[in-house]
């Protein structure tokens, strides 16, 4: 380049103010310093950066012609600065979150929702899947942050596993709405919607039947709490499933009780060690989990 920044600074307040004076001023130097920056710059160019007219200082033709280009090109460092100070404080970038289906139409929306409302310059990339392309996902930072459940360990990855507390949910006219807790034994008719089968909750919720004696009574197996919740909102069957899900669905066609013996639902958020996770990153999966508070098994 045949000129540096500073003097394309002062070239920009000279035509902003027309005096060498407001120039040192604006650029907190003095005025030699200021007149210096200007002689350099008009030296550097194949062309006469200033004329005198009417015993003042004022820009040539072509001075005018690149003015717009030096004024854009000021406009897009402060808004580069805006941006820094953004990502700084958190109110500016993008984050990338993989999520079971169930929570891209459930508790997530409203928690992210109130996260963007502090942000608005903030968006996010929001992509359900399968436990298995989540977790590759995060190994290859596809993304910034999962959530998740079932998952063991993985060198790349850093967990934060929560036991979510599980509940029984009813149809709203059910006589055991009268209950305060609902046990297996209460359930010893009921036709059961659970999770599938190879899932370790589904072993769970098995074992608890079985060591009081009772049989499931298998009616209809899902993939999604949410699943669940939507059958018996219509009227029928009976399932336990995480509180976390189950909350949605309060006052809308379910009745919600306590379910003993206690089942908890593991659920995973994670973050790829590899590389530091952004600031924002981190700010967001600090806010989702603190969110849990009110479901998580203490």
């Amino acid at each position: 380049m045949k000129f540096k920044l500073r003097q394309l600074e002062a070239f920009h307040a000279f035509a902003q103010t027309g005096s060498i004076t407001r120039v040192a001023k604006a650029l907190k130097i003095s005025q030699p310093a200021a007149s210096r920056l200007l002689s350099d710059f008009s030296k550097s160019l194949d062309f006469d950066l200033f004329k005198r007219e009417g015993g003042r200082m004022v820009l040539t033709t072509e001075s005018k012609h690149m003015l717009p280009e030096v004024t854009r090109l000021f406009e897009s460092l402060h808004h580069l600065e805006d941006l820094q100070q953004n990502l700084s404080n958190q109110t500016a970038g993008h984050i990338r979150i993989a999520c079971l289906p169930g929570f891209a139409t459930s508790h997530l929306p409203t928690v992210l929702a109130q996260f963007l409302n502090k942000r608005p310059d903030v968006s996010v990339t929001l992509e359900p899947d399968r436990p298995e392309r989540i977790l590759e996902w995060i190994i290859g930072q596809q993304y910034d942050c999962g959530i998740t459940d079932g998952f063991t360990e993985h060198p790349l990855i850093q967990s934060t596993d929560l036991s979510i507390k599980s509940v029984c949910i009813l149809p709203e006219r059910h006589p055991l709405k009268t209950k305060s807790v609902i046990t297996p034994e209460d359930l010893a008719k009921e036709k059961m919607v659970h999770t599938r089968r190879d899932s370790r909750f589904f072993g769970r919720l098995s074992r608890a039947f079985s060591k009081s004696g009772v049989t499931l009574k298998t009616w209809i197996e899902v993939r999604q709490f949410t699943t669940a919740c939507e059958i018996i909102q219509q009227g029928n069957g009976a399932a336990v499933i995480s509180a976390l899900d189950a909350e949605k669905y309060r006052g809308k066609g379910i009745i919600i009780r306590p379910f003993a013996p206690e089942i908890n639902h593991r659920l995973s958020l994670l973050l790829p060690t590899a590389g530091a996770s952004s600031k924002l990153a981190q700010d967001f999966f600090d806010h989702f989990k603190e969110s849990l508070a009110p479901f998580v098994v203490r």
